[in-house]
């Protein structure tokens, strides 16, 4: 049984169809998912889906890409994470993908935003959602001067060359791949995936964006992230049920919610 570890159901395209997405998600040995926030405005959506369906989860947090966004104070995160289904703090983090005109020294709001966030997470212990662009050194950079291991996390998307995997690893942080691993043109995250430590490894879909070959270029959910596993086990020489039981006590041990009782 595979989880989705990130992904945004309550995305215009999913969320108009929630049964069906759901229905897809067990056809696909899929059992749960964690949906993502990526700003406090939109956030009273992610919290009614995962307070509507046992199997999803929720996280708080404002994407770095939303400059125009609320911007939160390490309180009001404090708060909202104190709601019974959210379990991580996040998406936080860097990124330069899109600097325009500027330079990395314009974007000091998203370096404290990103600060803002760890402070959260340490307040709540709740583990951290990190999503970096084009920012892999000011991202750990950060997360080691905020000490961001201690609460620890996730490294969202990862696209990242394996030395980068490396040093997020020895932060205590995990490695999460999406649909982009099974990409012909992905060999950096394809040599991440056979490299990480099979125990902090997390898939997810990031849905609806990213869809895995098949799908690729189509919208994409979070039945889909069992293509992702199935790619992943053929890369390490696992079988699919190996590397979901693994991937599975994984995101249930890094979000420190109670592991379902199987039958």
């Amino acid at each position: 049984m595979f989880v989705d570890s990130h992904c945004h159901i309550n995305f215009e395209g999913l969320a108009d169809r929630l049964p069906q997405v759901l229905d897809n998600m067990r056809s696909h040995s899929v059992t749960h998912a964690l949906c993502v926030s990526v700003d406090l405005e939109t956030l009273p959506s992610v919290l009614d889906i995962a307070a509507r369906y046992d199997n999803v989860y929720a996280s708080v947090g404002v994407h770095p890409d939303h400059e125009d966004a609320q911007e939160p104070s390490v309180a009001e995160l404090v708060e909202l994470a104190a709601h019974p289904k959210v379990v991580a703090i996040g998406e936080t983090g860097l990124d330069y993908y899109r600097l325009g005109e500027r330079t990395i020294a314009d974007m000091e709001w998203q370096r404290e935003r990103f600060r803002t966030h760890i402070r959260a997470a340490h307040a709540t212990s709740k583990p951290l959602i990190i999503h970096t662009r084009a920012a892999s050194d000011d991202t750990l950079r950060i997360m080691d001067e905020e000490r961001a291991g201690v609460p620890g996390g996730v490294m969202h998307c990862f696209t990242e060359p394996w030395p980068i995997a490396e040093r997020a690893l020895a932060q205590n942080f995990y490695i999460s791949l999406s649909g982009i691993v099974t990409f012909k043109s992905a060999t950096d995250v394809q040599d991440v995936a056979r490299r990480v430590p099979l125990d902090r490894l997390l898939i997810e879909t990031d849905s609806p964006y990213l869809a895995p070959v098949p799908y690729r270029g189509k919208p994409n959910e979070p039945a889909y992230v069992s293509y992702v596993g199935r790619f992943i086990a053929q890369q390490r020489a696992l079988t699919d049920a190996e590397l979901a039981d693994a991937t599975t006590q994984n995101f249930f041990r890094l979000f420190r919610i109670p592991a379902p009782v199987r039958a």
